[in-house]
């Protein structure tokens, strides 16, 4: 492939683009469907596009804010929140809970959802989902840049505690079904998400365990 063929930019001078590829490209991505409550007891609820998870022992799952947001404040004051799976049946109500709300409104009301408490941990979590990562805070990092300039964007990493897992997710020999759980990604684009099928899996053996 020649570099004719190949689109170039340099994003600190802009992409160029309708809309900034970097969404589309490092996707689909998992959503974080974060839900805290302040030291007031309030709740708040909201996705975020940039989530994962990366540790195993102890799992350890991770979010970004573009801004000092509730989710971000209310999870330093306390040092707890949940994720909450985004399936399609939710997609919609997901989206509602992104709404900005005047501070201390309750996006669970709002979207419709029900708040069920955690059993480690004093956030709420979506009664609808069918998984739900009860988290202690570990790190909230604000990024910089490669020149060491401080960004509005906070990091917020946190250690699984506990783990609600419906049922019917889970095969006869106790194997999770991801796509059984029909679970919602954001791709690239102001309204792209996907979601996955049992149909579109492969498998792949690492040579180590071959």
């Amino acid at each position: 492939m020649s570099a004719d063929d190949r689109y170039f930019y340099e994003p600190a001078k802009g992409h160029g683009l309708p809309h900034d590829p970097l969404n589309a490209i490092v996707g689909p991505r998992p959503i974080g469907w974060i839900s805290s409550r302040n030291t007031l007891g309030q709740r708040n609820l909201a996705p975020y596009s940039f989530f994962n998870c990366f540790n195993y022992r102890p799992p350890i799952i991770g979010f970004a804010s573009s801004g000092w947001k509730d989710s971000v404040a209310n999870i330093v004051e306390t040092g707890e929140f949940v994720w909450n799976l985004t399936t399609r049946s939710l997609a919609e109500k997901m989206n509602e809970s992104s709404a900005s709300l005047p501070a201390g409104c309750d996006e669970f009301e709002f979207a419709g959802l029900t708040p069920l408490p955690g059993s480690r941990v004093a956030a709420d979590r979506v009664g609808e989902s069918p998984v739900n990562f009860e988290c202690k805070l570990t790190q909230c990092i604000q990024l910089q840049s490669a020149a060491g300039e401080k960004i509005e964007t906070w990091l917020v990493l946190g250690e699984v505690v506990a783990v609600h897992i419906a049922r019917h997710l889970l095969d006869e020999n106790g194997i999770y079904q991801t796509a059984l759980a029909e679970p919602v990604l954001r791709a690239g684009g102001p309204s792209a998400y996907y979601g996955i099928s049992e149909a579109l899996r492969f498998d792949l053996i690492r040579p180590d365990a071959r």
